[in-house]
């Protein structure tokens, strides 16, 4: 019996650390599928952290409603959570991926658009 993906506090990007060494220049790679871009780095694991950390982003710039931010933030972690075993096998062994999934448009897109998205941006950092 296999248990259901989940999507816990761990595999959340929230160390102000982590995220400026994510987004330091010439450190980090980025993938685009449009509406999604990620930036993305690997570096070495550190204590009591998952090996894969995820952080969304849906600028103010784009939606000006918290109900909207919330609604995409919601569909791009939902999808992330159903698919992040594309990832299973990436990493080796002390090392851990930060990912960052910022939002580029101002249009909505339907959950299984988004979630194809998804997909293929996890399939590119898996190479």
């Amino acid at each position: 019996m296999t248990t259901a993906p989940t999507f816990r506090k761990e595999e959340r990007i929230v160390s102000n650390v982590l995220i400026e060494s994510l987004f330091e220049k010439g450190n980090s790679q980025s993938q685009t599928a449009f509406p999604l871009k990620a930036v993305y780095l690997k570096t070495e694991l550190r204590e009591g952290c998952a090996p894969v950390q995820l952080l969304i982003s849906v600028p103010k710039k784009r939606f000006k409603h918290a109900v909207d931010r919330n609604r995409i933030k919601r569909q791009v972690r939902e999808a992330y959570r159903k698919n992040k075993s594309l990832l299973e096998g990436t990493i080796e062994e002390g090392q851990m991926l930060l990912i960052a999934i910022i939002w580029l448009t101002d249009k909505h897109f339907a959950t299984k658009e988004v979630e194809k998205k998804v997909i293929s941006i996890l399939k590119q950092i898996a190479r």
